[in-house]
């Protein structure tokens, strides 16, 4: 993959993720510019929603000596937190644009929600249970988010991980468990970060990444002003339409996923942009 065909791929592959979390079959709508909160539909909307963010922020590597998937590049060693994540890979399409110009909106977006992952708060008197503690866990909201959508996605037995993770938490925390405490506290932790903690945070985090989907979009309108055009034979009742793909992109997959792209650059993102008031993003 040359450095284009990677844009393409990147950048299709933020705005589906996006558009599978930020949306009115997800969320209940509404026209509001700014808000307090976005609701979920349903409990279980809330775990679907925690789940594809959890595949959103997880690390794309290579497996048992591969190479990493289409061409992607990986995070530097000793990087932080967001790097671990899809976020890395916008970065790079920040630091070297080559389907437009007009990155600095895209880039302040993912630098907005890359602090934000990356800020660590405490939850006090977390009641763990199952193994009779309560103690206050100070926890990057990275980390906790990434643990809330594997446990929401995994059965007991694939959670070992982060069953290592809650044990380091505590330790952190003063109040050292061995294994099999981790494993009875695990769903413990789920029920008191993903019910309250996540349910907070989550209308933040959407509207975080509705800012980044609104600002691929607007990156991508003049490629798409470019690229766009109607064939010939189009009538008004068959208005066939193609894109001039640039040269150098050339592999059969980053040529779909610029088709892709460009599609959906056809029409704004079908959820507009929103705020959550200030007040509403002060707890943890």
């Amino acid at each position: 993959m040359n450095d284009i065909e990677r844009e393409a791929i990147i950048l299709e592959a933020a705005w589906a993720m996006i558009d599978d979390m930020v949306n009115w079959a997800m969320f209940v709508k509404t026209d509001k510019r700014e808000t307090s909160n976005l609701m979920f539909l349903t409990h279980q909307h809330a775990r679907l929603f925690i789940i594809i963010l959890g595949d959103f922020l997880s690390e794309i590597k290579s497996f048992k000596g591969s190479s990493i998937p289409l061409g992607l590049t990986p995070a530097p060693p000793n990087t932080g937190p967001a790097n671990l994540t899809f976020l890395y890979h916008l970065r790079q399409v920040c630091v070297s644009p080559k389907l437009g110009t007009e990155i600095g909106g895209l880039r302040a977006a993912v630098e907005v929600f890359a602090s934000w992952l990356e800020g660590v708060f405490t939850a006090e008197k977390v009641n763990l249970g199952s193994i009779d503690v309560v103690v206050d866990i100070t926890v990057p909201r990275y980390r906790y988010v990434k643990m809330c959508g594997d446990i929401a996605k995994h059965n007991l037995a694939r959670l070992d991980t982060n069953v290592n993770h809650l044990r380091k938490l505590l330790d952190q925390a003063g109040q050292s468990i061995d294994e099999h405490d981790g494993y009875l506290a695990i769903n413990d932790f789920f029920d008191w970060f993903f019910s309250d903690i996540f349910i907070c945070h989550a209308s933040q985090i959407a509207e975080f990444l509705n800012n980044i989907r609104w600002e691929i979009y607007n990156y991508l309108s003049h490629e798409f002003r470019r690229s766009w055009h109607l064939k010939e034979g189009a009538t008004e009742l068959f208005p066939m339409y193609g894109y001039k793909v640039p040269s150098e992109i050339n592999d059969p997959i980053a040529r779909a996923m610029y088709w892709n792209v460009m599609n959906r650059s056809r029409s704004e993102p079908y959820v507009h942009r929103f705020k959550i008031h200030d007040y509403a993003k002060t707890r943890y």
